[in-house]
């Protein structure tokens, strides 16, 4: 048996957020139609050291694999200098069940394939003129969702805001010259949403940083960061207070995402929910139809994601020859 390694150069010179996009798409619109094969998450977290571990798998019907992901965020880490997310993933041919190769990613592909949920989300809920972007947190998510976003919605001025202000300023610098668009940071949660159209959570917060006060007609909310129970960036009332609140896979969300958090609070039941995101996606329900509606987005991490991009990546890499090859006895 031979076994394709790849690691996180080669992967990153196989697939960018434009791709991610396209597979990311694809994918959840697959789920809507029933096209695809989605066990649930498994959750480990290693508390003495701020750890936590997400697996996730799927099979894409008719593709020539499926893929098991492994990502780990220990948080401590960044005390000691070292990056706080890792993760790889293992890809097995879907006709024998042997493995076909190993993406040693360091959580590239999570980073890049949860960027593109969130542009999906944007193109089928936010409006079409966004003048003014609001990332909450600074860290590397931030930076993907708002590459990611760049490819369908291009806004005049985007703000950030994060704990350090010095951290903020650094990533505002960062990213306006890397991306090209004027990026302010500001000092509160709530200079940063108020008067945006566009609102993006990217934050490890248990408690809300999000208030449904600041949130006015019109505006989009992708929440990304709450994959866990315990996780919560917005306030229960803003989802009581939305139009539309969508779910990236609604069994998942109830359990993890801020959709948990609003039905616990008994703000929302889950019947009130509008859609899944891949619904949205495969045309079977509208997104925004109004202007004035405010949506929420609820992005838990669905494991299509990464078996979409995954596939992807071993596609072009044995199209390519790319990676090393592993011959197992």
């Amino acid at each position: 048996m031979e076994v394709r390694i790849l690691f996180e150069q080669d992967i990153r010179a196989l697939i960018g957020p434009q791709e991610a996009l396209v597979a990311v798409r694809d994918a959840f619109a697959r789920l809507a139609r029933g096209e695809v094969t989605l066990p649930g998450v498994i959750g480990l977290d290693v508390p003495a050291h701020q750890g936590e571990v997400h697996v996730k798998g799927a099979h894409l019907h008719g593709s020539s694999s499926f893929s098991v992901k492994m990502a780990a965020g220990f948080y401590a880490n960044i005390a000691r200098g070292l990056p706080f997310a890792s993760g790889l993933v293992l890809v097995f041919s879907a006709e024998t069940g042997f493995l076909r190769a190993l993406l040693f990613d360091n959580a590239y592909l999570t980073e890049l394939r949860t960027g593109a949920a969130g542009a999906l989300a944007a193109d089928l809920l936010a409006k079409r003129d966004v003048a003014r972007v609001a990332l909450l947190g600074y860290g590397s998510q931030a930076r993907y969702q708002l590459e990611a976003l760049l490819l369908v919605r291009r806004p005049r001025q985007v703000v950030v805001w994060g704990p350090s202000e010095a951290r903020a300023a650094a990533a505002a610098r960062e990213m306006e010259l890397r991306f090209g668009v004027p990026v302010l940071a500001v000092p509160t949660a709530r200079d940063a949403a108020s008067g945006s159209d566009l609102i993006i959570t990217t934050t490890p917060a248990r408690e809300p940083i999000l208030r449904a006060e600041w949130v006015g007609p019109g505006t989009h909310v992708t929440a990304v960061g709450s994959d866990g129970p315990d996780k919560h960036e917005l306030d229960v009332a803003l989802l009581s207070k939305a139009d539309k609140v969508v779910a990236d896979r609604l069994d998942q969300c109830l359990r993890l995402g801020e959709i948990h958090h609003a039905v616990a609070a008994g703000v929302l039941r889950a019947e009130e929910i509008h859609g899944e995101l891949g619904e949205l996606a495969a045309g079977l329900k509208r997104g925004r139809v109004s202007d004035d509606e405010i949506t929420v987005a609820d992005l838990t991490g669905v494991g299509i994601q990464d078996a979409a991009v995954a596939d992807r990546v071993v596609a072009s890499a044995f199209e390519k020859e790319i990676g090393q090859t592993l011959t197992v006895p």
